[in-house]
């Protein structure tokens, strides 16, 4: 039977990527997303291209309760869920003191609070099989902080800690958790910036440039297979840059 995975926030460019390395490395795969669903259906038919069964679905990751459904749905017609990979998260660019409430509390939801819900969701079906990965898509900033994102800084930390924990907690059930804390990847959310903006990052990154998607998704199909002791784990892939 082919490995079986998750991968929340399936149609934004971290996320795609994964899917087809995953697709690529034998998995069959479950996607996961909000509202771009000519993304997620079109990163489908190319993972199925490659030889995999992916399925997508909506939902909302910041409601408990819309993620509950669509994992019972998945487990249920998946009763071996071997690897989940939570990608979702959204960016804010600005100082604290004019953030909302409703804003911080957007990305918390989404950026931190969605993890806790998957895992929760998923965490029963691996114990009952004595085995599982799960990889959580963190930051730099989430290691370091960063002015003008501070909200985002403190939920990427949060999955930090959250990552190292449950790490600890699920280690004597076969079941690693590590997380990858990126740099400066060229995905639409890094399109914000100005061409000059970026220049003066990569100037800053001592390999000179961006990361690229593919390279976070192949990066999270090496954990996929790691051995399971290699657990806890913030493994940064920055360029060098912190």
């Amino acid at each position: 039977m082919k490995p079986f995975a998750i991968v929340t926030g399936a149609s934004g460019g971290i996320g795609s990527a994964i899917c087809v390395e995953l697709a690529k490395a034998g998995y069959d795969l479950a996607l996961l997303y909000h509202a771009n669903e000519a993304a997620a259906t079109n990163i489908a038919a190319t993972c199925t291209a490659l030889g995999c069964e992916a399925n997508t679905y909506q939902t909302d990751l910041s409601d408990p309760a819309s993620i509950s459904t669509v994992f019972k749905k998945i487990v249920d017609s998946h009763k071996a869920v071997d690897l989940l990979v939570n990608v979702a998260g959204i960016a804010h660019i600005g100082l604290l003191q004019d953030m909302s409430d409703e804003e911080w509390m957007r990305m918390i939801q989404t950026n931190l609070s969605s993890v806790f819900y998957t895992c929760r969701q998923i965490i029963p079906a691996m114990l009952h099989k004595k085995r599982g990965k799960i990889i959580n898509l963190s930051s730099v900033w989430g290691n370091v902080g960063a002015s003008c994102e501070v909200a985002y800084s403190a939920a990427k930390g949060g999955i930090n800690s959250f990552t190292k924990a449950l790490a600890k907690e699920l280690a004597p059930s076969n079941i690693s958790v590590n997380a990858i804390a990126c740099g400066m990847i060229d995905t639409p959310m890094n399109h914000c910036f100005e061409p000059e903006e970026v220049q003066a990052i990569c100037d800053e990154i001592p390999a000179g440039r961006m990361g690229t998607p593919q390279e976070v998704g192949e990066l999270a199909v090496l954990l996929a297979q790691a051995p399971s002791y290699l657990t806890g784990q913030i493994i940064t892939m920055d360029g060098g840059w912190t």
